[in-house]
């Protein structure tokens, strides 16, 4: 995946002219870009959209989010969701702690039981889908796959309905893009993820064409820029393309990323103090749950975050072992740190995976696919403190209490955020479509 949004790489030719002007006509290649004036035409060409009736504004209560996605489908019984009295064939390998409200989480998750008064746990979470990738795009869009239409995740719509701030991309991916299902969908990929294309637990952590060229100083990049504003001029005298006039804002977003001193410091990790790195975790874990909340700090609206790999199908004890001390220590950590800068009530965070595991333990001593009833955690943007929302029965296999499909934690998240999920995006210039298509909102998980 190329680094910058707008660039796909193998650009076609959408004019037919001379071999000369298509030369012109990639300017902004030469400036370290990666883009050229006809793959921004087929973006913006993608965009135009039919007028729709205007639905009711919401003030958001969160003003960024922090999706951390722990892919291959968390366990719940030895995370959120323990159950400390079933048998051991159900409870599993390890014995459940109790945290400060009282509540149970697994063994492993010590130090999030400190915080449980800071986050609140959903416990009834349930779709059909036991697919890797069909659990990851009901979980990344609220939608269930379809063959005819490709939804756009969270982050798409974010970045579609409130754009970006401080020069910054709306939607950033940390430290890629791990599935399709991140991605824009129906929309244009100038609303998918800005990928950083290299780990920041990585010794020399680097986001890939941020900055210019090292053999071009900042007064030839200036250069560039305003030759290739005139060839925009002449374009634009010459053929009085609509088309031409209206992409000025991609060239601007892309200018501004890399000219801006304020972007290039967000994704500056090593100028937050080793102390704080360390109680973070000198690991994947840490280094990007730190990195994720430099960038909403700085004014970026969504961070994408994933982490592990969570398909515990055997030896669930040592797969378990390996992956949750990270994850326990720096979400804690994360948590913490929000509500110590006063970031916490503006800022969303959601812990998700595809679905959940099997409540009893299989015959390789690990746990399968399970999409009936899983667990998710939220904490600040407008959520309630210290709360468990929903119920599972008392092996963990079914919903017992208040059933909360994907589309329902998509209202929800929505609604925190002030966009209404009831509003319709055109697809196509004929086709109208919900942000969210059915769903309740969850009013009492809202604080």
């Amino acid at each position: 995946m190329k680094m910058h949004r707008l660039c796909s790489g193998n650009h076609s030719n959408l004019f037919a002219t001379a071999q000369g002007r298509r030369d012109f006509l990639q300017v902004g290649a030469m400036a370290g870009l990666g883009l050229t004036l006809p793959n921004l035409l087929k973006l913006q060409a993608a965009e135009q959209t039919l007028a729709m009736p205007a639905v009711e504004s919401y003030k958001p209560i969160a003003t960024s989010i922090i999706h951390i996605y722990l892919p291959g489908g968390m366990a719940q019984h030895e995370s959120w969701d323990p159950k400390p009295f079933a048998s051991p064939d159900y409870r599993g390998p390890f014995s459940p702690i109790k945290g400060v409200t009282g509540e149970y989480v697994g063994e492993k998750f010590a130090n999030i039981a400190k915080i449980l008064d800071k986050i609140s746990i959903i416990r009834s979470v349930t779709h059909g889908e036991a697919a890797h990738e069909r659990g990851t795009h009901n979980m990344f869009t609220g939608y269930r796959p379809s063959p005819a239409i490709k939804f756009p995740s969270f982050g798409s719509i974010v970045s579609h309905e409130q754009g970006s701030r401080n020069n910054l991309p709306p939607y950033v991916a940390i430290p890629s893009v791990f599935a399709p299902e991140q991605g824009s969908g129906y929309m244009s990929s100038a609303f998918g993820p800005f990928a950083l294309g290299s780990d920041p637990a990585d010794g020399n952590f680097t986001v890939r064409d941020l900055a210019t060229p090292k053999d071009i100083d900042q007064k030839r990049f200036d250069r560039r820029r305003s030759l290739l504003g005139a060839v925009d001029e002449h374009f634009r005298s010459t053929e009085k393309s609509d088309g031409l006039a209206a992409m000025d804002k991609f060239y601007t977003a892309a200018y501004n990323l890399i000219s801006s001193q304020q972007a290039r410091e967000a994704f500056n990790l090593a100028s937050e103090p080793a102390k704080l790195r360390d109680e973070y975790g000198r690991n994947a874990a840490g280094q990007r749950f730190l990195l994720s909340r430099r960038l909403v700090e700085a004014g970026v609206r969504m961070v994408s975050v994933n982490f592990g790999g969570w398909d515990h199908h055997s030896n669930i004890k040592g797969a378990f072992e390996s992956q949750a001390p990270q994850f326990d220590q720096a979400f804690a950590r994360l948590i913490k740190d929000l509500d110590e800068r006063g970031m916490l009530d503006t800022t969303l965070v959601l812990v998700s995976s595809e679905f959940g595991r099997t409540p009893k333990i299989n015959s390789t001593n690990g746990r399968d696919h399970y999409p009936r009833v899983f667990s998710v955690a939220m904490a600040g943007g407008g959520v309630k403190k210290g709360f468990v929302y929903g119920k599972s029965d008392a092996l963990g296999g079914e919903p017992d209490e208040n059933p909360v499909g994907p589309e329902d934690l998509a209202r929800t998240m929505y609604r925190l955020l002030g966009i209404n999920a009831s509003k319709r995006i055109v697809v196509e210039n004929v086709r109208p479509v919900d942000i969210v298509n059915g769903g309740r909102l969850i009013n009492e998980l809202i604080a």
